[in-house]
């Protein structure tokens, strides 16, 4: 059974790291990650003491939202998790929402009947 929680502040960096590196491998630093998770709402899908989804929200409380990430684990996608962490996240913001979307994402949205907006633009910078 998947236990959900709405803005957990108790995330911690070293879970959503451990969930990242199985979709997005990657160097990721502890101290910065957590910093990053101090700043946004946070719902997440667990099974038992496992992570396995999360959606992250960065929003100005009243002007603009944006989704930072919706992850979940590959064994558990097409469970409904990934819809159940989206209505959260329409249900807890008080904004609009924006966010961008992976191509081979685009039909979860489509499903959801979440309508396709603005063309996204992307500044890289370094981490470091």
């Amino acid at each position: 059974m998947i236990h959900y929680i709405n803005d957990d502040q108790e995330l911690k960096s070293e879970c959503l790291i451990e969930m990242a590196n199985q979709v997005w491998p990657g160097a990721y630093d502890v101290r910065r990650i957590q910093e990053a998770i101090d700043r946004t709402i946070n719902i997440t899908a667990w099974h038992g003491s496992k992570l396995v989804g999360c959606l992250r929200i960065l929003s100005d409380g009243y002007l603009f939202g944006t989704i930072t990430e919706l992850l979940v684990l590959k064994e558990y996608q097409k469970q409904g998790i990934g819809r159940e962490l989206m209505q959260r996240a329409i249900d807890l913001t008080p904004t609009p929402l924006f966010f961008g979307a992976q191509p081979e994402a685009e039909g979860f949205y489509e499903k959801l009947g979440i309508e396709k907006s603005l063309q996204s633009f992307y500044i890289d910078k370094d981490r470091n």
